[in-house]
């Protein structure tokens, strides 16, 4: 449970003073998440010129996890993989002594990144919904999130519509278009029958938001849905939420689904208590806007989590392997305004950033080659992995302060009892002491670089 209105919670004596060895992992130069000499702790000494300052006392944001999302083109290209490579990459990816990722998104549908644009009753109207099916997910997407979810049974799942189906909309087509009010409860019923049919097929989902993306119908260039906010609220306070009380369907609502530019919004859905009720958080995307949003919103509402839901490279950016310094940056700042957890975009996708059926030139966290299946790795990958490899579920924020230009930090304490604090240079080699409870250490930052140092 979060503190109102950002009250730290207290930390308890014993966690206060840090002692033993530090282990440092390095990204930089040709070092990727690379053990560097271990630091040990010493009695503060000397001037706080170039501190990193750690306060355990202060603790915010409980951690739900990392990862990126299982789209359609994803699932896709880890089915062209033989069994024993995709096996080897999910254990990478997704086991807690590895990657660990623990927090993905899935789409309800096909999103644009998709081998075709389908839904799970389009055609003609059928509010009966007699026709709606999961079959397409059978083939290839249900048997890859039964997959991950093997090898890391605590995987949490978000699933996100990027389109309704056609009739239910304005335009009738999936493209683009709007949503229309009388289709409201059929929908409710379409994303109830999803979440069984999902879960019948041996897939838990534990969340849903209402739309990918809400302000935008992309032009009508890819499945795409303009809901507009009194709309969205009236969707969820008259329809989705009591459907889902009366079934009992246990996976949690989620706002939103878009830019930080959208506070204002946010705060206003979440002002109404029938919404309120039924609503347990915000979801964000960080393309427009300012990330101090989700301060805002969680300042207004402190009940309520962010959670931030969408965001990756392109592959036609000419450092999309080695751009881990501004990946880990934004994740920074991310972390330090009440998100909890970072989900990137495409898990996996081509050399061309294929199957992609929208306007978008969007890259996978890995690249799996379409003719020899070689798997190389993006720079938000070695960004996630100072992230996910040291911080674990159920991982407290804690107060980190400093005045270091042009380096980024965030501190965490894990539940077992472990500490781990992500720094990232953006500039040439430096110095800095990492400072916390009367003990120091010395820390090499070097040129363009993520380093993750944890203790006991």
């Amino acid at each position: 449970m979060l503190r109102p209105r950002g009250t730290p919670a207290q930390s308890s004596p014993e966690n206060r003073q840090p002692s033993g060895e530090i282990t440092v992992r390095v990204t930089a130069g040709a070092k990727r998440f690379a053990p560097d000499a271990p630091l040990d702790w010493q009695a503060e000494r000397g001037s706080p010129v170039d501190s990193i300052l750690i306060d355990p006392d202060r603790q915010f944001q409980e951690i739900l996890g990392f990862g990126a999302s299982f789209t359609n083109a994803a699932c896709y290209m880890f089915n062209q993989l033989s069994l024993r490579s995709r096996a080897q990459l999910f254990r990478e990816l997704f086991h807690p002594s590895e990657m660990g990722f623990s927090a993905c998104r899935i789409s309800v549908g096909s999103s644009d990144y998709a081998t075709k644009m389908y839904s799970f009753d389009e055609g003609a109207a059928d509010p009966e919904l007699r026709r709606f099916s999961i079959d397409h997910d059978r083939e290839y997407i249900l048997p890859m999130l039964k997959l991950g979810r093997s090898v890391n049974p605590d995987l949490f799942l978000l699933a996100t519509p990027w389109s309704p189906p056609g009739w239910m909309k304005a335009g009738g087509s999936m493209l683009g278009g709007s949503m229309r009010k009388k289709s409201f409860g059929v929908y409710a019923r379409y994303l109830a029958k999803f979440i069984k049919a999902y879960s019948e097929a041996g897939v838990t989902v534990n969340a849903l938001s209402v739309q990918n993306e809400v302000d935008t119908d992309q032009d009508g260039k890819m499945p795409a849905c303009l809901w507009g906010q009194e709309y969205e609220m009236q969707f969820i306070a008259d329809h989705l939420g009591p459907l889902f009380a009366k079934e009992k369907i246990g996976a949690k609502i989620w706002i939103l689904d878009h830019n930080y530019s959208l506070w204002g919004r946010a705060i206003c859905e979440l002002d109404d208590p029938e919404v309120n009720r039924y609503v347990d958080g915000v979801a964000w995307h960080g393309y427009v806007g300012e990330v101090s949003a989700m301060t805002r919103v969680h300042q207004a509402h402190p009940e309520k989590h962010m959670y931030w839901t969408e965001g990756g490279p392109s592959f036609r950016d000419p450092e999309y392997q080695t751009d881990w310094t501004q990946w880990s940056a934004t994740f920074a700042g991310i972390l330090r305004n009440w998100a909890r957890c970072i989900m990137g975009w495409n898990l996996a996708l081509d050399e061309a950033g294929k199957p992609n059926i929208g306007p978008f030139d969007c890259g996978g966290v890995v690249t799996i080659n379409s003719k020899t299946k070689e798997i190389t790795r993006s720079g938000q990958y070695w960004a996630l992995a100072h992230y996910s490899r040291a911080i674990r579920r159920g991982a407290r924020r804690l107060e980190s302060s400093a005045n270091l230009e042009g380096v980024s930090h965030v501190a965490f304490a894990n539940p077992d009892g472990t500490k781990a604090v992500v720094l990232t240079n953006a500039g040439p080699q430096r110095k800095a002491t990492l400072r916390m409870s009367g003990m120091e250490t010395a820390v090499n930052l070097p040129a363009d670089s993520v380093s993750t140092l944890t203790w006991r």
